[in-house]
């Protein structure tokens, strides 16, 4: 069953050597990214999957040790899930930054394994994921990769939508609560829209924690670049 779970933004740019001389602007995040995986440690868990969104080819499972790279945005630096072989395919860039945040936390607390959502992944879906993943050792835990809304300013990738606001509101208040039905209840259409690629690893967490009685707690909420940034811990 699932005992603990971290939610984190998932931008390259949480990792200085990407950000460079924006890395200062995002400390607070990595600052709440760094207690939420503290706090997944504190959990003992049996196991940790860490859930992102992910492009076409790169949904489903990542086994321990698969790689990822951050060349793409310009910096020589590469990373691993866990411990294991090499694996086959490439971490998708929401799963490279969840390694990079286990990495710097010298995580070594249960193995580790990793799983890209389709952002257009339907909730029921994404909820049954989440329940087979609580199911599939006594003590789970989940580093739930995603952002909200790109479109909260004229600069922001998705330029400025007005519903915006109101979706990332809503997503922050239900990780902050723990609240499962509010999760669920999130509009795929919509958050596509808003460009919220967090929307379907939020709800896989919601399928996940179905019935266990998480407490949540909101630790960080911000949207620098016109981008919504979320870090909560459930526990």
């Amino acid at each position: 069953m699932l005992v603990a779970a971290a939610v984190c933004p998932c931008p390259p740019l949480l990792v200085p050597e990407v950000a460079t001389g924006a890395a200062p602007e995002l400390d607070a995040a990595r600052t709440a990214c760094a207690d939420a995986v503290g706090l997944l440690a504190a959990s003992r868990p049996d196991r940790l999957y860490v859930v992102g969104p992910a492009g076409a080819g790169a949904t489903g499972a990542f086994p321990a040790g698969s790689t990822g790279s951050f060349a793409g945005f310009g910096v020589d630096l590469s990373v691993r899930l866990g411990d294991g072989p090499a694996a086959d395919r490439p971490l998708p860039a929401s799963l490279a930054v969840g390694a990079w945040l286990l990495g710097r936390a010298d995580w070594a607390d249960a193995p580790v394994e990793g799983r890209g959502v389709d952002e257009r992944e339907a909730a029921e879906a994404c909820a049954a994921t989440g329940r087979e993943l609580a199911a599939s050792a006594d003590r789970v835990a989940l580093l739930v990769m995603g952002d909200g809304s790109a479109c909260r300013t004229v600069k922001a990738p998705g330029y400025l939508d007005e519903r915006a606001a109101g979706f990332d509101a809503g997503a922050a208040r239900a990780l902050g609560a723990a609240d499962v039905a509010a999760l669920l209840a999130l509009e795929e259409e919509l958050a596509y829209e808003l460009k919220a690629a967090g929307r379907a690893p939020w709800q896989v967490l919601a399928g996940a924690a179905e019935g266990a009685g998480l407490e949540g707690r909101l630790l960080h909420e911000d949207a620098p670049y016109g981008v919504e940034y979320i870090v909560a811990a459930w526990s």
